[in-house]
């Protein structure tokens, strides 16, 4: 489901593809959907109760919250998942994102949470603000991989001396 301007075509509201709904109804035998359509006008799934095993498909995008006035988006659809899982209950959520994230994945990807990275300017080697966000560390690596240092990135900096990169060397 999707709230907000929708898209082009002037639609808002997506619905689960009901052979899709099915087979992961039979998998998961859900008793509680957070997200329902049509959505009762005084109904909150993020303040709600959730069932024993749940199905999330939450508004693809964010709206302002009614009641705090508060941006909600998959953020805040994530940590209500979180929060009932943590009570024992099943969660399972639907989301999109990046083709490249499901391929790292499937390739057996492990993911590491670097938070929000003070990126180096390239011209001067000064430390950026951040992004804001948080930053993935996907890393790929084979079973008989040899490990050869733990040192961290600046140390190699600093063990090479550079003070400076030549963004002309880092191009392709």
């Amino acid at each position: 489901m999707s709230f907000g301007k929708g898209n082009k075509d002037g639609k808002h509201y997506w619905l689960t593809p009901p052979n899709l709904y099915e087979q992961l109804r039979i998998e998961f035998d859900f008793d509680y959907d957070p997200c329902p359509f049509p959505k009762p006008d005084d109904y909150d799934g993020l303040r709600a109760e959730w069932g024993e095993s749940n199905y999330v498909n939450p508004p693809f995008g964010s709206y302002i919250d009614k009641i705090d006035g508060k941006k909600k988006g998959a953020t805040a659809w994530a940590r209500k998942c979180i929060k009932e899982f943590k009570k024992g209950k099943r969660v399972v959520m639907v989301y999109p994102i990046d083709k490249w994230v499901l391929m790292l994945l499937d390739a057996g990807a492990k993911v590491k949470n670097l938070k929000d990275i003070r990126w180096l300017a390239t011209e001067d080697m000064t430390e950026g603000q951040g992004t804001g966000r948080h930053i993935a560390c996907f890393i790929l690596e084979p079973e008989n991989f040899k490990k050869k240092s733990s040192k961290s990135l600046k140390t190699l900096y600093d063990e090479q001396n550079l003070e400076k990169i030549n963004i002309q060397q880092c191009l392709f």
